[in-house]
C-alpha cells in the first residue's frame, strides 16, 4: 500500500520521481571510493541514505539512495542522485536545497525534504573525503 499526503498538491516532477525513482539501492559502504550519508528529520520521520561512488579522478560515477519518507522526500533523493552523477566532489558540494526545491516545485511545507537531500549529499561527500585520509599509523609507515 502506498500512502501519499493528499493535503499537499504535488508537482508532476515530484509524482514522476516518486512513481519512477531513479538510482534506488545501495553501494558497498566498505569500499574506499564510496561515501555514505545518512540523515533524518525527527519532526516528520523522514530518513534518507545517499551514497556516491567516486572514480580515481574525483568524479562521481554512481549514486544510490534509500529513503523512508513522503513522496517529496523520495523525489528529492532521486533528483539528488541524478544531479551528483558526473560532477566532481567539489561541484557536488554546490548543489543547494533551494535548487532541488525549485526543480521539484516543492511547496513551503515540504522544503525540509530538499534540505534533507542537501544534507545527505554533504554527508556522503564528507564520508568519502574521510576515507581518503590516511589512517593513523599508515602515514608514519611511509
Amino acid at each position: 500500500m502506498v500512502l501519499i499526503d493528499m493535503s499537499v498538491e504535488l508537482s508532476t516532477q515530484v509524482v514522476d520521481h516518486y512513481e519512477n525513482p531513479r538510482n534506488v539501492g545501495s553501494l558497498d559502504k566498505t569500499s574506499k571510493n564510496v561515501g555514505t550519508g545518512l540523515v533524518g528529520a525527527p519532526a516528520c520521520g523522514d530518513v534518507m541514505k545517499l551514497q556516491i561512488q567516486v572514480d580515481e579522478k574525483g568524479k562521481i560515477v554512481d549514486a544510490r539512495f534509500k529513503t523512508f519518507g513522503c513522496g517529496s522526500a523520495i523525489a528529492s533523493s532521486s533528483l539528488a542522485t541524478e544531479w551528483v552523477k558526473g560532477k566532481t566532489v567539489e561541484e557536488a558540494l554546490t548543489i543547494k536545497n533551494t535548487d532541488i526545491a525549485k526543480e521539484l516545485c516543492l511547496p513551503p511545507v515540504k522544503l525540509h525534504c530538499s534540505m534533507l537531500a542537501e544534507d545527505a549529499i554533504k554527508a556522503a561527500l564528507a564520508d568519502y573525503k574521510l576515507k581518503q585520509e590516511p589512517k593513523k599509523g599508515e602515514a608514519e609507515k611511509k
